[in-house]
C-alpha cells in the first residue's frame, strides 16, 4: 500500500512538472500588461471570495488548536479580512511594478563594434516549499508571474485549506488574462514524499528551489536538493543600543522589533547593548519590553542590575524564538557587537542604534548580514516594505539573490550581441 502511495504521488509530481515545463514557455513571452491583467484579476478574485477564503482558514485554525501550536504559529496561520485586503494589495502592488523581462542591465561597445548588453531573463520553473503563512501562496504565485515564471507551491500542511483557497483565486485571475492555469500550481497533497519530489528537480522541470520556513525545512532541502536553492534560514536578528542611540528612539524601535509581530523572520532576536550605556539605557529597555509582555532572557551581569529576568544559555544566543521571547546581554560598545553579531547570527537582518556616525560606518561595513539598518525596526526586513511590491523570502546566502527575493531575483539573464560581420582573427 505505501509503494502504491508512492507511485502515485511520483505519478502526480512528475504531471505537476511537466505541465510547469509547458507553461513557462508561452508565460516567458508573455507581454507585461497581460500579466498585470492577470495579476489585477487576481487581486479581484481575492476579495470576491473573502468569505470562503475566510472559511477555509477556520478549518486551518481549529486544526492548529486542537493540535496546541504555539500563539506565534497561529498568528502567522491566521487571515482576518484586513489580511486578505492586503493580500489583493500586495497583488496589485506586483502588477504596478516594472516588468523586469527584457531589462537591459548592461550594454556597452567592444573596439571591434560589436554591442554587447546583458538582459533579464525568466529562470523558468520555481518550487517554491514553505510552511504555515497561507498569504505566502498569492506572493509567491504573483511574484513568479511578474518575472515570467512558472511556479510549483507547496505548503504546509497546516495552512493547506487556507491555501487552496487563495490559490483557485490565482488560477481565475491566470484564466481571465488568457494566461496558461498551470503557470502557478498548488501541491494537493500533503505527504512529505511530494517535497523530495520536488527537491529532486521532477525529472529536470524544476531550476530553482526556494524553501520558505524553519530551520529543519531549509536544511532538509539544502541537504537533499538537486537543483539550486535560493537559501533562507532563519531570522536569527540583533540590535545593537550604542552609547551615542536616542534613548527613547531605541525604546520605540526595540519594542516594536521585538513585540509587533513576534512569529515573523524580521522580528528582534538578540539585544545588545553597549556596556558604556547600561547606566542609562538598560533598565528602561528592558522595562519597555517587559510592559509589552515580553520574556527577557539576560545574563548574570545584567540579572545582577535588574531583578526578575530569566538567565540566558548559550543556546538563546543561536535561537530564533518566534515568540515574547528576547536574549539580552552587554558588550563592549560596537566591536563587542560585531564580535557577537558575526559569531551568532544567521546573515539575516540586524540593525544598529546611534548617533555616531563613525559607529554606523562600523556596522554596515564589519557585518555582512543581507540587510542592515540604522536607526530603524529589523521587522522592515520586508520585500513590500523595500517597495518591491512583496517577497518570496529573505535570502540570506551570497549567490544570485540575497535579501528580499522580489520580482528581479526571480530573473536571470542572457547577453545579446550584435555585430555588423565580424569574425575572430
Amino acid at each position: 500500500m505505501l509503494d502504491q502511495v508512492r507511485t502515485d504521488i511520483d505519478s502526480l509530481m512528475a504531471e505537476i512538472g511537466r505541465n510547469a515545463r509547458a507553461a513557462a514557455r508561452p508565460l516567458a513571452i508573455a507581454t507585461a500588461d497581460a500579466k498585470n491583467h492577470a495579476l489585477d484579476a487576481m487581486a479581484a478574485e481575492i476579495l470576491a471570495g473573502r468569505d470562503a477564503i475566510l472559511a477555509a482558514n477556520a478549518v486551518d485554525l481549529a486544526n492548529a488548536r486542537e493540535s496546541g501550536v504555539a500563539a506565534s504559529f497561529i498568528d502567522r496561520l491566521t487571515l482576518t479580512a484586513e489580511r486578505i485586503e492586503g493580500i489583493a494589495g500586495a497583488l496589485r502592488d506586483i502588477a504596478g511594478l516594472k516588468d523586469p523581462v527584457g531589462d537591459v542591465i548592461a550594454e556597452w561597445d567592444r573596439p571591434n563594434g560589436l554591442h554587447i548588453e546583458r538582459v533579464r531573463t525568466p529562470l523558468g520553473v520555481i518550487g517554491v516549499i514553505y510552511e504555515s503563512r497561507p498569504n505566502v501562496t498569492a506572493d509567491a504565485g504573483a511574484l513568479c508571474l511578474k518575472a515570467g515564471n512558472a511556479v510549483i507551491l507547496r505548503g504546509g500542511s497546516d495552512s493547506v485549506n487556507s491555501s487552496q483557497a487563495i490559490h483557485s483565486c490565482l488560477v481565475a485571475g491566470l484564466k481571465a488574462a488568457g494566461l496558461p492555469e498551470h503557470a502557478i500550481q498548488y501541491v494537493p497533497v500533503t505527504d512529505r514524499a511530494a517535497v523530495g519530489a520536488m527537491l529532486s528537480g521532477l525529472g529536470g522541470t524544476i531550476d530553482v528551489i526556494v524553501p520558505r520556513g524553519g530551520k529543519s525545512l531549509v536544511a532538509r532541502v539544502q541537504s537533499e536538493a538537486r537543483v539550486p536553492v535560493f537559501a533562507h534560514l532563519e531570522g536569527l536578528c540583533h540590535i545593537y543600543i550604542d552609547k551615542s542611540a536616542d534613548l527613547d528612539m531605541a525604546k520605540t524601535i526595540v519594542v516594536n522589533a521585538k513585540m509587533r509581530r513576534t512569529g515573523i523572520c524580521g522580528a528582534a532576536e538578540t539585544l545588545l547593548i553597549d556596556r558604556a550605556a547600561a547606566d542609562t539605557h538598560l533598565a528602561p529597555l528592558l522595562e519597555g519590553l517587559r510592559a509589552a509582555g515580553c520574556e527577557v532572557r539576560a545574563t548574570d551581569e545584567i540579572r545582577a542590575r535588574i531583578e526578575n529576568l530569566v538567565s540566558t544559555t548559550e543556546a538563546d544566543w543561536s535561537t530564533e524564538y518566534l515568540d515574547a521571547i528576547i536574549s539580552v546581554t552587554l558588550v563592549d560598545g560596537i566591536s563587542g557587537a560585531i564580535e557577537h553579531i558575526n559569531r551568532w547570527s544567521s546573515a539575516h537582518t540586524e540593525a544598529v542604534i546611534a548617533e555616531d556616525p563613525a559607529v554606523v560606518a562600523r556596522f554596515f561595513t564589519e557585518i555582512d548580514s543581507a540587510i542592515l539598518l540604522h536607526n530603524a525596526s529589523t521587522q522592515f526586513a520586508d520585500g513590500g516594505e523595500f517597495g518591491m511590491g512583496g517577497e518570496i523570502g529573505i535570502a540570506t546566502g551570497k549567490m544570485h539573490a540575497r535579501g528580499p527575493v522580489g520580482v528581479e531575483q526571480l530573473t536571470s539573464f542572457k547577453y545579446r550581441v550584435r555585430g555588423t560581420g565580424q569574425v575572430r582573427p
